[in-house]
């Protein structure tokens, strides 16, 4: 069964995304939460550094398979909805929200994206 998001969508996605979860501290009003901050930024250079590594229309360097640029994603979701509690900011409403909404649309981005490779002809 096909799914919602194909790999070129994904990558769209993805290059929107990465501005985003770096002005989260902004656009959401918990810079004072340092850790949260300090969290988004390193969160938005890893998903600009796994989408411009990942084998896809949109990656520069083509070196991570896309089943593994989703594996990636989901992963970052799971880690972006306990980080909160793992972290110590599951109180400050603003930052808590921030990362369950961030989590939510990376696991949700990853289930909803048609898997397929890139084919080799396409480097």
């Amino acid at each position: 069964m096909e799914k919602l998001i194909s790999r070129k969508q994904h990558g769209f996605a993805d290059y929107t995304y990465i501005p985003l979860m770096a002005a989260a501290p902004e656009v959401f009003g918990f810079e004072d939460e340092d850790t949260a901050t300090l969290l988004c930024r390193i969160q938005g250079g890893t998903v600009l550094l796994t989408t411009l590594l990942t084998r896809a229309e949109w990656g520069v360097f083509k070196v991570i398979p896309f089943k593994t640029h989703l594996l990636l994603d989901l992963s970052l979701g799971a880690f972006s909805i306990a980080a909160p509690w793992v972290f110590g900011f599951s109180k400050n409403k603003k930052a808590r929200n921030a990362f369950l909404l961030m989590g939510a649309t990376s696991i949700a981005a990853s289930l909803l994206t048609e898997p397929k490779e890139m084919p080799a002809t396409e480097s």
